[in-house]
């Protein structure tokens, strides 16, 4: 049976139904033998700050406007990996929201030369694409498709284009083309950083109206750097984590914070704030907390979250900022009260 999705009529983002879900391919890139437009072949690696203990997570960022990318386009198929794929497989994603299920519609546009339909919504009918030749065999190049992290996205509409040929050692001319920014953008979306658990004095329980004093020793933030590369293009990115503040939100209103915003600084040599000493024990902490009323049986819920400065460099020498990044982690503080008996 063959089925062609999308390629007569165009439906737009919020109403086309025709979309198969993931686990219908049936081709050779999303690791259950199926080419998938959510699958990309960007390879991240830690360059550095990946190998410490502890939990980590996605930093989330501080910007509520900015989002990775939606959608651009790389490399897939060598005309002979094409021709091997379409005689052993033939289904799949040909492009972001047009899915060719059957050989021969993969035949008719890739071998024999018939013009097929993009899915781009670029005017009132979709445009077309001139079909190849004997899928290009002999010829240096790629076969260049569409990737969409997340095909629900609106915006992935944006790289409309079915799967189509670039020349060996160039980039497509098109507006959604990656460039190390591109890179830059998707790793910030994977990089991991450690959770936020902060060192506590006293540690097993606060008490009403003296300082709890917080701190986090330098060796345990360190900056994350990730390398995200695109295969057979040259084009790569480093991402980069700094940590530049940590913020407390002692979990009530009946409390006191140090200082009063709740942001400690990064010191010097990599550390935030100072560590408890006994003989400071009343005094205001550099970083820290006063409780002002005793917790009931229900421990109050103390969220520290680290900001993250974030910058990348790229493999022609561009780079710049990227909006900063947070990553939040919650503890339980008991906080008893002192009875006192005056004689």
């Amino acid at each position: 049976m063959l089925l062609s999705v999308g390629t007569a009529n165009a439906a737009g983002p919020t109403t086309n139904t025709n979309v198969p879900p993931p686990d219908e391919s049936t081709g050779g890139t999303d690791g259950k033998g199926g080419l998938s437009a959510s699958v990309s072949h960007i390879r991240i690696k830690y360059v550095s700050g990946g190998d410490g203990g502890g939990k980590r997570g996605n930093v989330a960022t501080l910007d509520p406007n900015w989002k990775p990318p939606a959608c651009w386009y790389e490399p897939e198929f060598t005309p002979a990996q094409l021709k091997t794929f379409v005689d052993t497989d033939g289904g799949g994603d040909v492009g972001i929201h047009e899915s060719w299920w059957g050989k021969e519609l993969w035949t008719d546009h890739y071998k024999d030369g018939k013009p097929a339909d993009n899915f781009d919504l670029s005017s009132p009918t979709n445009s077309s694409a001139a079909g190849y030749e004997n899928y290009n065999l002999g010829k240096n190049g790629y076969f260049w498709r569409g990737v969409a992290p997340d095909v629900g996205d609106p915006d992935s509409w944006d790289c409309g284009r079915i799967m189509f040929w670039v020349d060996a050692g160039q980039t497509p001319n098109d507006p959604n083309m990656p460039t190390p920014k591109t890179l830059a953008e998707y790793a910030y979306d994977k990089i991991k950083v450690p959770e936020t658990e902060v060192e506590l004095r006293p540690a097993a329980k606060s008490t009403v109206n003296l300082p709890t004093w917080v701190w986090l020793d330098k060796g345990t933030f360190q900056e994350v750097k990730v390398r995200a590369a695109l295969p057979n293009t040259g084009l790569w990115a480093e991402t980069t984590a700094k940590p530049v503040a940590l913020h407390l939100d002692p979990g009530t209103t009946d409390a006191t914070t140090y200082p009063a915003s709740g942001d400690c600084t990064i010191n010097g040599d990599g550390s935030i704030g100072t560590p408890y000493e006994a003989s400071r024990a009343s005094d205001p902490p550099p970083c820290g907390i006063t409780y002002l009323r005793a917790t009931d049986g229900t421990p109050y819920q103390l969220r520290a979250s680290v900001t993250w400065e974030i910058t990348w460099q790229g493999s022609d020498g561009t780079g710049g900022d990227l909006p900063n990044g947070t990553l939040e982690t919650t503890q339980d503080i008991d906080v008893q009260e002192i009875q006192s008996v005056n004689r």
